[in-house]
């Protein structure tokens, strides 16, 4: 099934009182989501592809119906009327249909076993003290927004550049100081594509059918990943949405990146470590000296080289219009003629 991107449905919900505009759009789009390290190789391993190269996506609007094609491969129609959704094989010719109460249902499958393992948790818990930390950090989120003045023609759209950076640091401190994470939108916007916004309001109207949060480009399962390791990542996202919603003007291409920042007492426990593995090398003789080489190059191999890094990149998302239209078809929302529904 393919996924709505986490930009395109957090930007959505920004507009969920405004009126839709009930215009025909199709847009042809292209997203990639990169993860550094050992994130990034594990998802390169068993992403395929698709992790490699990205996707390229052909989105259509009509009413009730949306269409989302992902090359020659797959696709997915969404019938918010029908409550169905046309999951397409498109190698296979062959498609699946799933209603919106059996996502439901599996949502609230979902919700349940969450809570079920919340209650285990709870009672592995239930004797330890629950007072809460009082050497907990208080955090602060700065949100700073640059018009470069810089323009260029992207995919024929006549575009300027704004950057959005969200930082996420600890109260009375600096980033530098206290350690924490930044995020970086990289925007070239165009003019406001009216359009544009019936592929956002079909996004809330089918968010608000099934109850449910729908994520794509960056999949549940990526994001989950990303947040087990960086927590801080929900907080930075949802500064930048709100935010980034006050922009004038529609995205034609966005590079956004998440920096995770060490703070100096960090960086200078690891320089300590790292002068005392150089004096047991040194003292250690040849096995000592051919031990911290390998150490070195087992780090390096692993995505290690960052540790001596205060900021360090760890995930970017990239996004890019190709087309926009205005005119859809009844074909352009329909299964394909030939194709058969399979069990």
């Amino acid at each position: 099934m393919i996924r709505l991107r986490v930009t395109v449905l957090s930007l959505a919900l920004l507009t969920a009182a405004a009126p839709a505009l009930k215009a025909d759009v199709r847009a042809d789009e292209k997203s990639r989501v990169e993860f550094a390290g050992m994130l990034g190789r594990m998802f390169n391993m068993f992403g395929g592809k698709t992790a490699r190269e990205g996707v390229t996506l052909s989105i259509a609007v009509k009413g009730d119906r949306k269409a989302t094609m992902n090359g020659d491969s797959t696709g997915q129609i969404v019938d918010l009327g029908e409550e169905k959704v046309y999951d397409l094989d498109l190698k296979k010719k062959s498609y699946k249909v799933t209603t919106f109460a059996e996502l439901r249902r599996r949502m609230e499958e979902a919700r349940k076993k969450a809570e079920e393992d919340s209650r285990k948790d709870a009672g592995k818990e239930k004797d330890k003290p629950q007072a809460a930390d009082p050497n907990a950090k208080q955090m602060e989120v700065d949100f700073n927004i640059k018009n470069t003045g810089a323009t260029k023609t992207i995919n024929g759209f006549e575009t300027r550049q704004s950057i959005l950076t969200v930082t996420m640091r600890e109260k009375g401190k600096t980033v530098e100081e206290s350690g924490g994470m930044i995020m970086t939108s990289d925007q070239w916007l165009a003019p406001k594509i009216a359009a544009m916004k019936e592929v956002l309001d079909f996004d809330v109207r089918y968010a608000q059918k099934l109850y449910g949060t729908m994520m794509a480009g960056v999949s549940a399962e990526q994001m989950a990943a990303a947040m087990a390791l960086y927590p801080m990542i929900k907080q930075v996202m949802g500064k930048m949405t709100t935010e980034g919603g006050k922009i004038d003007g529609t995205a034609i291409q966005t590079t956004t990146t998440l920096d995770a920042v060490k703070s100096a007492e960090q960086l200078a426990e690891e320089a300590k470590a790292s002068e005392t593995d150089s004096k047991s090398a040194a003292s250690g003789g040849v096995g000592g000296m051919l031990g911290g080489f390998a150490k070195k190059m087992a780090q390096k191999k692993m995505g290690g080289d960052e540790a001596a890094k205060a900021r360090a990149t760890f995930m970017t998302m990239t996004n890019e219009v190709l087309k926009v239209v205005t005119e859809v078809s009844a074909a352009d929302l329909a299964v394909p003629a030939g194709f058969k529904e399979s069990r």
